[in-house]
This record gives structure tokens, C-alpha cells and sequence, in this order.
């Protein structure tokens, strides 16, 4: 039987007693139903997996002891960063939570020019917090414990800029000549993969990507949401040249 894994903000060791936060606690034994003598799975980001067992507990308190740690070996060796454009709502929600379950390291949103989302400071560092959340829960489910991390709302040239060190940089481009199909490099690559949004590139866009160094890759003779596009393209290169 799968063991419920759940994401504490805490450092973790075993043999210690732990009380775990209100939300965790909440989640465990108000939504889950855990009682005392339930084990449970914690984890921090650290990589390691941290058998516990609820020791007694309310709705709003829990208090488990911390066994086993276990390292995990569920990271691709290909290591994705994905640079998305952001998209309305739950689109947004989406591409995170599925990126995260398929395996990417890192997420790099950005407003380019045609994006139908704009958010002032404020706005941008609550939905950060939002998609930090979303991205922990898909850790949780999808079983890693390393917790990609989600930068913070840029727009798109200073991103580029500021771009993370990469052997490969791709850009989505449905006109492009190249496909995934056609690639070559290293199973242990680090790539960065850039997403547009709901209207596509801009031409000012394509020009600043392919001045970042960006090639144009396109996935076949269909043109895909940018909720669709960025997860077939990370499909395909794990398929290719990571774990699957």
C-alpha cells in the first residue's frame, strides 16, 4: 500500500519527535483521516523520503515520530528549466503540475508580449506563492523530493538575461524546420525550454530568443495550446534523452 507523502518546511532527522504545522497537521488527520499509529511519508526538498508515524494529534495538531530516512532516485538526469510565458488561471496551474510530474528542475515564468495575464508586484508575488504550492503538491503526489523551484514573475528580456547555464536552449516554434526527432545531446544535459503563450511569440519575441542563443524546435503539423505545448515538448525530450 502507497504511504501518504506530505511536505514539511522543517529540517528532518531520524529518530526525532516532530509536530507538524497546522496545515500539514490539518491535511493528515482532517482531510486524510490519519489516526494515531498511522504511518506516514515526510519530506523537505532535501531528496530524502522520512517514514513517520503519527503519535497523537487534533485537527489543528499532530505530533509524529520520524523514522527511516530513505534517499530517492526519482530525478532525471536530463535537466530541464522551463521558461513559460504565463497563461490565465488554472492554464498556468496545469502546465506546472503536469511539468512537475513529468520531471522538470526548474520553472522560469515570464509576460512576453502577447500575454493576457498582467500582474502588478503584489499580484505577482501571490500567485508566486500559488504556483510554489501547486508545484510542492505535484512533488507530493508524483512522489520526488526535490521541490523545483519557481523564480520570480520577470519579464521576458530580463529573464533571458539573466538565463540559468545551459547546454541547449529551445524555444517552441511551430514554423521552425527542426523537431525534438532531429536533436543530439548528453543524456545529462541541462536544456531550457521556452513555452509561449495563448497568442504565440511575438515578432519582437522570436528576435530576443533567437538573440539569447534560442533554437526553434517544432513538435509535428499541429499547432498546440500553450498549455499542451510545453508538456508534449518536455514528454518528448524525456522520452529521448532522460529517464523514461
Amino acid at each position: 500500500m502507497r504511504l501518504t507523502r506530505i511536505h514539511v518546511d522543517l529540517p528532518l532527522a531520524s529518530g526525532m519527535r516532530l509536530a507538524l504545522p497546522t496545515d500539514a497537521a490539518n491535511h493528515l488527520l482532517r482531510v486524510l483521516r490519519l489516526r494515531p499509529g498511522d504511518a506516514c511519508v515526510l519530506f523537505n526538498g532535501d531528496g530524502r523520503d522520512y517514514h513517520a508515524t503519527v503519535l497523537d494529534g487534533d485537527r489543528r495538531e499532530a505530533n509524529v515520530a520520524v523514522g527511516e530516512a530513505v534517499d530517492t532516485d526519482n530525478e532525471s538526469p536530463l535537466r530541464l528549466v522551463l521558461l513559460q510565458s504565463i497563461a490565465r488561471g488554472e492554464k498556468m496551474d496545469w502546465i506546472l503540475q503536469k511539468a512537475t510530474e513529468l520531471g522538470v528542475a526548474g520553472f522560469l515564468p515570464v509576460s512576453s508580449e502577447r500575454s493576457e495575464v498582467r500582474l502588478d508586484p503584489a499580484r505577482a508575488d501571490k500567485r508566486r506563492a500559488h504556483w510554489c504550492n501547486v508545484v510542492t503538491a505535484a512533488c507530493e503526489q508524483s512522489g520526488r523530493a526535490v521541490l523545483p523551484p519557481v523564480a520570480a514573475l520577470q519579464p521576458m528580456a530580463a529573464a533571458l538575461a539573466a538565463l540559468p547555464e545551459a547546454q541547449h536552449h529551445l524555444w517552441l516554434d511551430p514554423d521552425a524546420e527542426d523537431r525534438i526527432a532531429g536533436l543530439t545531446m548528453p543524456a545529462d544535459a541541462t536544456v531550457v525550454l521556452a513555452v509561449g503563450p495563448e497568442g504565440g511569440w511575438s515578432p519582437a519575441d522570436r528576435e530576443q530568443l533567437s538573440r539569447a542563443g534560442f533554437t526553434g524546435v517544432r513538435l509535428g503539423p499541429r499547432v498546440l495550446r500553450t498549455e499542451t505545448a510545453g508538456v508534449a515538448a518536455i514528454a518528448a525530450l524525456q522520452s529521448r534523452f532522460g529517464d523514461w
